[in-house]
C-alpha cells in the first residue's frame, strides 16, 4: 500500500463529524458552480444552530442554497463574489452580503483580505500517486484550499479528473467524505432568432485561428453554432459548456493556431452537462488552472487574434456597459467581464466584444437596452474606455477611437428601431448629436 493510502484512510470521516472542526467566527470558502459539496452543506445547515459569526464566501454556486434561507444569517452569513440565482434574494434583502472583485484578483485575496480558514471542496478520487483532482471546479477553488489551514473535501467517484493545474494531494485534506453521486447539470442554452442573429454578426468578426472565451448561455451557444466553417479554433476562457464538445469532435477548434497552450482548451471552471463531464474525464486536450493565471490580462492578451464575448444588462450612448445589477439592485458581477475584454484588447488582432439583445420585456413592455443614460444606481462594469464592439441583432457598433458623437450614432444604428427615435432626441438633448 502506498504512504498516501494509509494518511487518506485515517482522514476519511463522514460530514457529520467533518462540520465540527468549523468554530464561530471562522470564514470557511465554498467551492462553487456545479461542485458545490452537497452532503457537507446538509451537515453544515443542520449543525449551523451550535455556531455564530462563520462567513461562508462563494463564488458562484448552482443548486440548492439551504446555507442562506431566512434565518441563517444568524448563524452563517454568507459573503458571495459574484452573486448567482440562488443568492440573489438574500443579498437583496440584505441577509448576506457582496463584494465586488475581479474573478482574476479573488485567488489573491483568499491569502490577503479574506484569509480563509476552512475550504469546503469537492474532488476526484485519488490518482496512484494520491492526488485528487479539483475535477469541474479549479478557477479559485484551489487557492482557497491551499490557504485554508483545515480543507473538507467531498471525494466524488463521479467527479471527473480534469488536467492541469488541478490537483491536491491527500496529505492536504484534513476531513475526507467519499460520496458517489452525479454532478449538477447546466444544459444549453435555448437558442432564439434574436440570439442566432447576433451570433452571426460575431462569427463574421472571428478570423480562423482564434481563440475564443466563451460562456454560458443562449448568445454564446448561439454563436458556437455559427463557427462550423471556420478554421483552427482555440479556447481560452474562464468557463467552457457542451458547446465545445462538437467543434473539437469536428476539428474546428483544435489550438493548432494558439500562442499559448497550444493544442490545449485552457479553462477555469466548467458548466454543463454529464455528456460535458465524461468528455473532460482525464482528456488530454483540457487544462484547467486557477483563476489568477486564466483571467489574468497579460496573459490572455498573449493570445493573438483573442476573442472575448461577453454580455450587458444595458450599455448608455457613450459606450458604459452594466452588467452586474439593475439600477441599485445588485443581479450578478464583474466576474471575468474586465479581464477579458481588456486582455482581448491588448491581443494582436483581438476582438473585445459585449453582446446583447437590443431590447427586452420589463414587465410586461418593451424596452430598449441601449440607453441615453444608465438607471440611477446602475453599476459600470466595462468603462467607455475599455469597450470596443457593441453587437446586438440588428449589427456591429465599433466604438474604438471614436468619440461620443460617433459613438451615440453608432449604437444608435443597432438600437431597436423602435426606438432610435427617442434615443436620437435625447442624444441630441445631452449634446452627443
Amino acid at each position: 500500500m502506498a504512504g498516501w493510502s494509509s494518511t487518506f484512510q485515517q482522514r476519511i470521516t463522514t460530514p457529520e463529524e467533518a462540520v465540527r472542526s468549523i468554530q464561530p467566527g471562522q470564514r470557511c470558502f465554498l467551492t462553487g458552480n456545479c461542485s458545490v459539496p452537497q452532503k457537507v452543506m446538509k451537515a453544515l445547515v443542520d449543525y449551523a444552530p451550535n455556531l455564530h459569526d462563520v462567513e461562508i464566501v462563494q463564488v458562484l454556486t448552482v443548486g440548492n442554497a439551504d446555507y442562506v434561507k431566512p434565518g441563517m444569517e444568524k448563524y452563517l452569513r454568507v459573503n458571495t463574489l459574484f452573486i448567482s440565482d440562488n443568492v440573489r434574494l438574500a443579498v437583496n434583502e440584505g441577509r448576506a452580503d457582496f463584494t465586488p472583485m475581479f474573478l482574476s484578483e479573488i485567488p489573491k485575496a483568499f491569502k490577503t483580505v479574506l484569509p480563509v480558514d476552512v475550504a469546503l471542496i469537492q474532488v476526484s478520487p485519488p490518482d496512484d500517486h494520491g492526488y485528487c483532482s479539483y475535477g469541474v471546479e479549479v478557477g479559485v477553488t484551489k487557492a482557497a484550499a491551499q490557504a485554508a489551514s483545515i480543507v473538507i473535501a467531498e471525494v466524488n467517484q463521479q467527479m471527473p479528473r480534469t488536467l492541469g493545474d488541478s490537483f491536491i494531494h491527500v496529505s492536504k485534506i484534513t476531513h475526507a467524505i467519499p460520496v458517489d453521486y452525479k454532478l449538477p447539470e447546466m444544459p444549453m442554452g435555448s437558442t432564439s432568432e434574436i440570439a442566432v442573429q447576433i451570433a452571426q454578426h460575431i462569427a463574421a468578426l472571428i478570423p480562423d485561428g482564434a481563440t475564443l472565451q466563451t460562456g454560458i448561455g443562449a448568445i454564446p451557444d448561439a454563436v458556437l453554432n455559427q463557427l462550423n466553417g471556420h478554421k483552427d479554433l482555440g479556447i481560452h476562457t474562464e468557463l467552457f459548456a457542451d458547446g465545445v464538445i462538437d467543434l473539437v469532435e469536428r476539428g474546428v477548434i483544435n489550438g493548432e493556431r494558439k500562442s499559448i497552450h497550444q493544442g490545449k482548451i485552457v479553462a477555469g471552471f466548467m458548466l454543463g452537462t454529464q455528456r460535458l463531464y465524461s468528455f473532460a474525464d482525464d482528456n488530454p486536450i483540457i487544462e484547467l488552472h486557477p483563476t489568477e493565471y486564466v483571467n489574468d490580462p497579460f496573459v490572455i492578451a498573449q493570445n493573438d487574434r483573442m476573442v472575448a464575448i461577453n454580455s450587458a444588462i444595458e450599455v448608455d450612448l457613450t459606450g458604459q456597459v452594466c452588467a452586474d445589477s439593475i439600477g441599485p439592485r445588485l443581479y450578478s458581477g464583474v466576474g471575468g467581464q474586465v479581464d477579458f475584454i481588456y486582455g482581448a484588447s491588448r491581443s494582436t488582432g483581438g476582438l473585445p466584444i459585449i453582446a446583447l439583445p437590443s431590447s427586452a420585456l420589463l414587465k410586461g413592455q418593451n424596452t430598449s437596452k441601449i440607453v441615453p443614460l444608465l438607471k440611477h444606481g446602475a453599476g459600470v462594469v466595462t468603462t467607455r474606455n475599455h469597450v470596443r464592439f457593441i453587437v446586438t441583432e440588428y449589427g456591429v457598433a465599433d466604438l474604438y477611437g471614436k468619440n461620443i458623437r460617433q459613438r451615440a450614432r453608432a449604437l444608435i444604428n443597432v438600437a431597436h428601431p423602435e426606438f432610435r427615435e427617442e434615443l436620437e432626441r435625447q442624444a441630441k438633448e445631452l449634446k452627443y448629436l
